[in-house]
């Protein structure tokens, strides 16, 4: 089973990459984040190749979802205690179980600056997910959260720390976070490096970061012992990020071997 995550940055103006991709790439389940569109707005040109899709969005600056070409069940949209922000619970999670691999689709809040309102809500935000992951995982069968996390699990996973210091991505809280889920029995499942030595995953549109590599690895996927197990094969492919118009992102394929 082949399984990737991708921050599209819009599903709606990303849609030819996309189907390009998932004709290309082949992959049997994809979590999506940042769609900003709605559920109901989902295009259905994804499901004409064959996948199941499972979205959540309001069509605003978020928004996540599962394809499935392996089934598609229990679908769950939002976290165990979700909180809110702004009054507001924003569409950032949502699971299913694939054809035996529950799968989370994931993406935590960005944070903006540490002490804005925002950085706690992400924190807090964390926090139930790892509830979450604490209820789920303990069943018998691959589990992993996948998505853009906006956190950098360590040094190594940002082109410049020094350029990081006073930001959001790597404080100790986030990365504590992080630590919470391991200890909950997830492991970071660590792409290998096609290219250069370090797997980054996001690169900004500006002052050439992509083709400089002055990246970051904040789309991470988390697995259990039993999706761990299994992996036979994790990459971040490039080639979507290159080109016309792409997601400042890049996906992340894991393939599963029976």
């Amino acid at each position: 089973m082949r399984i990737a995550t991708w921050n599209v940055n819009s599903i709606v103006a990303r849609l030819p990459r996309v189907l390009a991709w998932l004709e290309s790439a082949k992959p049997d389940v994809v979590c999506l984040q940042e769609l900003k569109c709605t559920t109901d707005a989902f295009p259905p040109e994804v499901a004409g190749l064959g996948y199941e899709v499972a979205a959540y969005g309001l069509g605003r600056w978020n928004g996540v979802a599962i394809l499935s070409r392996a089934g598609l069940e229990d679908v769950r949209r939002g976290l165990i205690d979700e909180p809110a922000y702004e009054n507001e619970t924003e569409p950032r999670a949502i699971g299913a179980t694939c054809g035996g691999v529950r799968v989370w689709s994931v993406y935590v809040p960005n944070g903006r600056e540490p002490g804005h309102s925002h950085y706690e809500y992400k924190l807090r935000w964390l926090e139930a997910l790892h509830t979450t992951v604490t209820a789920e995982s303990t069943a018998d069968r691959p589990f992993a959260v996948l998505g853009d996390f906006n956190i950098a699990p360590a040094d190594d996973d940002v082109w410049d720390i020094s350029l990081f210091t006073e930001s959001t991505h790597v404080t100790e809280p986030e990365r504590k976070a992080l630590e919470a889920l391991r200890g909950a029995g997830l492991r970071d499942i660590v792409p290998r490096a096609l290219k250069y030595d370090r797997p980054y995953t996001y690169w900004d549109y500006r002052q050439l970061a992509f083709p400089n590599n002055h990246g970051m690895r904040i789309d991470l996927v988390y697995g259990n012992g039993d999706f761990a197990a299994a992996v036979g094969d994790a990459y971040v492919d490039r080639e979507a990020r290159k080109g016309k118009s792409p997601s400042d992102h890049a996906p992340v394929v894991v393939d599963l071997t029976p």
